[in-house]
Protein backbone atom coordinates (compact mmCIF):
# COMPACT_ATOMS: atom_id res chain seq x y z
CA UNK A 1 0.00 0.00 0.00
CA UNK A 2 1.41 3.38 -1.02
CA UNK A 3 0.56 6.51 0.93
CA UNK A 4 -0.35 9.61 -1.06
CA UNK A 5 -0.06 12.92 0.72
CA UNK A 6 -2.56 15.05 -1.15
CA UNK A 7 -1.50 18.64 -1.88
CA UNK A 8 -4.85 20.24 -1.13
CA UNK A 9 -3.86 21.13 2.42
CA UNK A 10 -0.93 23.23 1.21
CA UNK A 11 -3.21 25.24 -1.07
CA UNK A 12 -5.66 25.85 1.76
CA UNK A 13 -2.85 26.94 4.07
CA UNK A 14 -1.68 29.48 1.50
CA UNK A 15 -5.24 30.72 1.15
CA UNK A 16 -5.61 30.96 4.93
CA UNK A 17 -2.51 33.15 5.04
CA UNK A 18 -3.98 35.39 2.34
CA UNK A 19 -7.23 35.68 4.29
CA UNK A 20 -5.32 36.72 7.42
CA UNK A 21 -3.57 39.39 5.35
CA UNK A 22 -6.91 40.75 4.13
CA UNK A 23 -6.51 39.47 0.58
CA UNK A 24 -9.75 37.53 0.14
CA UNK A 25 -10.59 36.84 -3.51
CA UNK A 26 -14.23 37.75 -4.36
CA UNK A 27 -16.26 35.41 -6.57
CA UNK A 28 -16.86 36.10 -10.26
CA UNK A 29 -20.46 36.81 -11.35
CA UNK A 30 -20.78 33.45 -13.12
CA UNK A 31 -19.42 31.36 -10.24
CA UNK A 32 -21.52 29.27 -7.86
CA UNK A 33 -20.47 29.22 -4.23
CA UNK A 34 -20.25 26.18 -1.99
CA UNK A 35 -19.61 26.31 1.73
CA UNK A 36 -18.13 23.51 3.81
CA UNK A 37 -18.08 23.46 7.60
CA UNK A 38 -15.88 21.16 9.68
CA UNK A 39 -16.95 21.53 13.30
CA UNK A 40 -13.85 19.71 14.50
CA UNK A 41 -12.69 18.54 17.90
CA UNK A 42 -10.11 21.30 18.38
CA UNK A 43 -10.85 23.81 15.61
CA UNK A 44 -13.92 24.77 13.62
CA UNK A 45 -13.06 25.42 9.95
CA UNK A 46 -15.15 27.05 7.22
CA UNK A 47 -14.22 26.87 3.52
CA UNK A 48 -15.88 28.66 0.60
CA UNK A 49 -15.36 27.24 -2.89
CA UNK A 50 -16.32 28.82 -6.20
CA UNK A 51 -17.40 26.65 -9.14
CA UNK A 52 -17.20 28.13 -12.65
CA UNK A 53 -19.28 27.25 -15.69
CA UNK A 54 -16.60 24.79 -16.77
CA UNK A 55 -16.99 22.88 -13.48
CA UNK A 56 -13.60 23.85 -12.13
CA UNK A 57 -13.46 24.77 -8.46
CA UNK A 58 -11.22 27.19 -6.64
CA UNK A 59 -11.08 28.05 -2.93
CA UNK A 60 -12.04 31.61 -2.07
CA UNK A 61 -11.94 31.61 1.70
CA UNK A 62 -10.79 29.37 4.52
CA UNK A 63 -10.50 30.23 8.18
CA UNK A 64 -10.65 28.46 11.50
CA UNK A 65 -11.61 29.28 15.06
CA UNK A 66 -10.77 27.32 18.24
CA UNK A 67 -13.84 25.48 19.37
CA UNK A 68 -13.47 22.35 21.50
CA UNK A 69 -17.22 21.90 21.17
CA UNK A 70 -17.00 18.32 19.89
CA UNK A 71 -15.70 15.11 21.44
CA UNK A 72 -15.47 11.98 19.30
CA UNK A 73 -17.94 13.45 16.83
CA UNK A 74 -20.51 14.36 19.48
CA UNK A 75 -21.50 17.99 20.06
CA UNK A 76 -20.82 18.59 23.75
CA UNK A 77 -21.16 22.40 23.73
CA UNK A 78 -23.90 23.44 21.32
CA UNK A 79 -23.63 27.15 22.11
CA UNK A 80 -19.85 27.26 21.57
CA UNK A 81 -20.11 25.32 18.32
CA UNK A 82 -22.84 27.62 17.04
CA UNK A 83 -20.90 30.74 17.99
CA UNK A 84 -17.76 29.50 16.20
CA UNK A 85 -19.67 28.71 12.99
CA UNK A 86 -21.56 32.01 13.06
CA UNK A 87 -18.34 33.97 13.56
CA UNK A 88 -16.67 32.28 10.58
CA UNK A 89 -19.79 32.57 8.41
CA UNK A 90 -20.19 36.28 9.07
CA UNK A 91 -16.50 36.96 8.45
CA UNK A 92 -16.56 35.12 5.11
CA UNK A 93 -19.78 36.79 3.97
CA UNK A 94 -18.43 40.25 4.80
CA UNK A 95 -15.07 39.64 3.11
CA UNK A 96 -16.58 38.16 -0.06
CA UNK A 97 -19.54 40.54 -0.23
CA UNK A 98 -22.10 37.77 -0.63
CA UNK A 99 -24.81 36.07 1.40
CA UNK A 100 -24.02 32.54 2.53
CA UNK A 101 -27.16 30.54 3.28
CA UNK A 102 -26.28 26.98 2.18
CA UNK A 103 -23.59 24.70 3.56
CA UNK A 104 -22.45 21.12 3.87
CA UNK A 105 -21.03 19.76 7.10
CA UNK A 106 -19.37 16.46 7.85
CA UNK A 107 -19.52 14.05 10.77
CA UNK A 108 -17.26 11.16 11.78
CA UNK A 109 -18.29 7.77 10.42
CA UNK A 110 -20.15 5.31 12.61
CA UNK A 111 -21.57 7.81 15.11
CA UNK A 112 -25.31 7.58 15.91
CA UNK A 113 -27.72 9.33 13.54
CA UNK A 114 -28.90 11.67 16.28
CA UNK A 115 -25.37 12.89 16.94
CA UNK A 116 -24.81 13.45 13.22
CA UNK A 117 -27.97 15.53 13.03
CA UNK A 118 -26.69 17.70 15.88
CA UNK A 119 -23.93 18.86 13.52
CA UNK A 120 -26.60 20.05 11.09
CA UNK A 121 -28.56 21.78 13.85
CA UNK A 122 -25.42 23.73 14.83
CA UNK A 123 -25.05 25.08 11.29
CA UNK A 124 -28.73 25.93 11.09
CA UNK A 125 -28.55 27.80 14.39
CA UNK A 126 -25.56 29.71 13.01
CA UNK A 127 -27.68 31.06 10.15
CA UNK A 128 -27.49 28.51 7.33
CA UNK A 129 -30.96 27.82 5.97
CA UNK A 130 -30.02 24.70 3.98
CA UNK A 131 -27.51 22.22 5.41
CA UNK A 132 -26.37 18.92 3.88
CA UNK A 133 -24.81 16.15 5.98
CA UNK A 134 -22.08 13.80 4.76
CA UNK A 135 -19.63 11.56 6.58
CA UNK A 136 -16.07 12.91 6.75
CA UNK A 137 -14.45 10.10 4.78
CA UNK A 138 -16.88 10.42 1.87
CA UNK A 139 -16.41 14.20 1.92
CA UNK A 140 -12.64 13.74 1.57
CA UNK A 141 -13.14 11.16 -1.19
CA UNK A 142 -15.32 13.52 -3.23
CA UNK A 143 -12.87 16.38 -2.77
CA UNK A 144 -9.89 14.29 -3.83
CA UNK A 145 -11.73 12.52 -6.65
CA UNK A 146 -10.69 9.05 -5.48
CA UNK A 147 -12.26 6.15 -7.39
CA UNK A 148 -10.07 3.25 -6.30
CA UNK A 149 -8.25 3.77 -3.05
CA UNK A 150 -8.34 4.07 0.70
CA UNK A 151 -9.21 7.43 2.26
CA UNK A 152 -8.02 8.03 5.81
CA UNK A 153 -9.34 11.01 7.77
CA UNK A 154 -7.40 11.53 11.00
CA UNK A 155 -9.42 13.94 13.08
CA UNK A 156 -9.19 15.12 16.64
CA UNK A 157 -10.98 12.22 18.30
CA UNK A 158 -10.84 9.31 15.87
CA UNK A 159 -9.44 7.97 12.61
CA UNK A 160 -11.99 7.21 9.90
CA UNK A 161 -11.10 4.81 7.08
CA UNK A 162 -13.05 4.25 3.88
CA UNK A 163 -12.28 1.78 1.09
CA UNK A 164 -13.46 2.83 -2.37
CA UNK A 165 -13.60 0.62 -5.45
CA UNK A 166 -14.77 1.98 -8.78
CA UNK A 167 -16.06 5.06 -6.98
CA UNK A 168 -18.24 3.10 -4.56
CA UNK A 169 -17.75 2.98 -0.81
CA UNK A 170 -17.33 -0.71 0.05
CA UNK A 171 -16.09 -0.44 3.65
CA UNK A 172 -16.26 2.30 6.27
CA UNK A 173 -15.15 2.24 9.88
CA UNK A 174 -13.29 4.27 12.47
CA UNK A 175 -11.28 3.81 15.63
CA UNK A 176 -10.45 6.04 18.55
CA UNK A 177 -7.15 7.86 18.17
CA UNK A 178 -6.40 11.25 16.67
CA UNK A 179 -5.15 14.73 17.38
CA UNK A 180 -6.66 14.95 20.88
CA UNK A 181 -4.81 11.81 21.93
CA UNK A 182 -1.57 13.20 20.50
CA UNK A 183 -2.13 16.34 22.57
CA UNK A 184 -2.60 14.22 25.69
CA UNK A 185 0.72 12.50 25.02
CA UNK A 186 2.51 15.78 24.43
CA UNK A 187 1.06 17.44 27.51
CA UNK A 188 2.04 14.50 29.71
CA UNK A 189 5.56 14.20 28.33
CA UNK A 190 6.41 17.90 28.50
CA UNK A 191 4.44 18.81 31.60
CA UNK A 192 2.17 21.20 29.70
CA UNK A 193 -1.46 22.07 30.40
CA UNK A 194 -3.62 20.18 27.92
CA UNK A 195 -4.88 23.41 26.32
CA UNK A 196 -1.26 24.40 25.60
CA UNK A 197 -0.36 21.15 23.81
CA UNK A 198 -2.10 21.94 20.52
CA UNK A 199 -0.47 25.40 20.11
CA UNK A 200 2.91 23.91 21.07
CA UNK A 201 2.50 21.14 18.48
CA UNK A 202 1.81 23.71 15.76
CA UNK A 203 4.54 26.15 16.76
CA UNK A 204 7.28 23.60 17.54
CA UNK A 205 6.63 20.64 15.22
CA UNK A 206 10.22 19.36 15.17
CA UNK A 207 10.38 19.21 18.95
CA UNK A 208 6.93 17.62 19.23
CA UNK A 209 7.40 14.98 16.56
CA UNK A 210 9.68 12.54 18.47
CA UNK A 211 7.34 12.56 21.44
CA UNK A 212 4.37 11.74 19.24
CA UNK A 213 5.85 8.79 17.33
CA UNK A 214 4.12 6.13 19.53
CA UNK A 215 0.78 7.86 18.95
CA UNK A 216 1.39 7.97 15.21
CA UNK A 217 2.24 4.26 15.30
CA UNK A 218 -1.08 3.58 17.01
CA UNK A 219 -2.95 5.51 14.33
CA UNK A 220 -1.04 3.63 11.63
CA UNK A 221 -1.89 0.28 13.22
CA UNK A 222 -5.57 1.25 13.29
CA UNK A 223 -5.38 2.02 9.58
CA UNK A 224 -3.66 -1.28 8.89
CA UNK A 225 -6.33 -3.21 10.79
CA UNK A 226 -9.15 -1.46 8.93
CA UNK A 227 -7.67 -2.04 5.47
CA UNK A 228 -7.09 -5.80 5.51
CA UNK A 229 -7.88 -7.04 2.01
CA UNK A 230 -7.28 -3.63 0.42
CA UNK A 231 -3.49 -3.51 0.68
CA UNK A 232 -3.09 -3.10 -3.09
CA UNK A 233 -4.97 0.20 -3.15
CA UNK A 234 -3.28 3.61 -2.86
CA UNK A 235 -3.94 5.41 0.39
CA UNK A 236 -4.94 9.07 0.62
CA UNK A 237 -4.26 10.81 3.92
CA UNK A 238 -6.49 13.68 5.06
CA UNK A 239 -7.40 15.31 8.35
CA UNK A 240 -5.97 18.07 10.47
CA UNK A 241 -4.30 15.80 13.05
CA UNK A 242 -1.57 14.80 10.58
CA UNK A 243 -0.59 18.31 9.51
CA UNK A 244 2.48 17.96 11.73
CA UNK A 245 5.44 17.82 9.28
CA UNK A 246 6.49 14.20 8.75
CA UNK A 247 3.47 12.70 10.51
CA UNK A 248 1.61 11.53 7.42
CA UNK A 249 4.65 9.68 6.06
CA UNK A 250 5.64 7.92 9.29
CA UNK A 251 4.18 4.45 9.29
CA UNK A 252 5.69 1.29 10.82
CA UNK A 253 6.54 -1.61 8.47
CA UNK A 254 3.60 -3.65 9.82
CA UNK A 255 1.23 -1.28 8.01
CA UNK A 256 2.45 -1.97 4.48
CA UNK A 257 3.29 -5.59 5.30
CA UNK A 258 0.43 -6.85 7.47
CA UNK A 259 0.99 -10.09 9.29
Amino acid sequence: MTAIIDAGADELLRLAAAVRDGAADPPAPDETLRVGVDLGTATCVLVVLATGRDGRQRPLWVAGHPSGALRDGVVVDFAAATAAVRRLKDAAAEALGVALDRAATAYPPCIPVGDARACRYVCESAGFADVVLVDEVSAAQRTLGVRDGVVVDVGGGSTGVGVFRDGALVALDDRAGGGHHLDLMLAGALGLPLEAAEPYKREHPREAFPVLVPGLQRIAENVRALTVGAEELPLHVAGGALMLPGAATYWPPTWSEPS
